[in-house]
């Protein structure tokens, strides 16, 4: 049993790696990279945990949305995309490896999945396969999309200083903002919510493989045949 539930916890993170992975089809980044930024993803559970257990004991609104709206938005949602943001900035942003735009997102997505399957190991193990499989099609595939929004505008803001501001600021919010719109349909105790959350979630798998093609067609090894002097992983910048 501890195997099965194991398996069932994990298998949907390596499905989502390998595809990611797969996508970047110019350059790919390190496999020792890849893991490293599973592992710190998955560090990050750590504080997280802490921190949304203090600020879930800090609220002393009323029950009912405002409270879902909070715990979405702030418990979730703020803290820990805003920990998988510093752990890119940290470990990711001034790497020699990340030398163009994709890789904003394959480093973005990796932490994530990193995070997702602690996250989803902790679940699935309490909630057992039910709880695995229902998982699979949402929790973990959310999170590497939330990864694909933050990615997205870290490779842009990486490449063009002209507008780095304003692109780090959108990696910021926007993946703050579609974990906890994501978190609040389902906590709100809502028939309306719960409808609106089947479109949400497509609406999110549209963005996330729209900007994945955006950024794989703007590649800067697009066009560099393979057997390329020029075509390396650490280029200097």
């Amino acid at each position: 049993m501890f195997n099965s539930l194991l398996f069932i916890s994990l298998a949907p993170v390596f499905i989502i790696a390998f595809y990611v992975y797969s996508r970047d089809r110019y350059e790919k980044e390190p496999v020792s990279l890849l893991f490293k930024a599973l592992i710190i993803g998955a560090l990050c559970v750590l504080p997280v945990l802490l921190i949304e257990g203090l600020l879930t004991r800090l609220y002393n609104g009323q029950e009912g949305m405002s409270e879902a709206a909070y715990t979405a938005f702030v418990v979730a949602g703020l803290t820990e995309e805003g920990l998988k943001l510093l752990a890119f900035l940290l470990f990711f942003w001034n790497n020699r490896n990340f030398n163009e735009k994709f890789d904003g997102i394959v480093y973005a997505v990796y932490i994530a999945l990193g995070f997702a399957a602690i996250e989803n190991v902790l679940y699935v193990f309490q909630g057992g396969y039910s709880v695995g499989l229902v998982r699979s099609l949402t929790a973990v595939p959310a999170h590497a999309l939330f990864g694909i929004m933050m990615g997205y505008n870290f490779g842009l803001a990486r490449f063009n200083k002209k507008y780095r501001a304003v692109n780090l600021i959108t990696a910021f919010a926007l993946p703050i903002i579609a974990h906890g719109a994501y978190d609040f349909l389902l906590m709100g105790n809502s028939p309306v919510l719960l409808t609106a959350f089947i479109p949400l979630f497509i609406l999110y798998w549209i963005i996330g493989f729209r900007r994945m093609k955006k950024l794989s067609d703007d590649s800067a090894f697009k066009n560099i045949l393979p057997d390329d002097p020029d075509l390396t992983g650490n280029v200097q910048l």
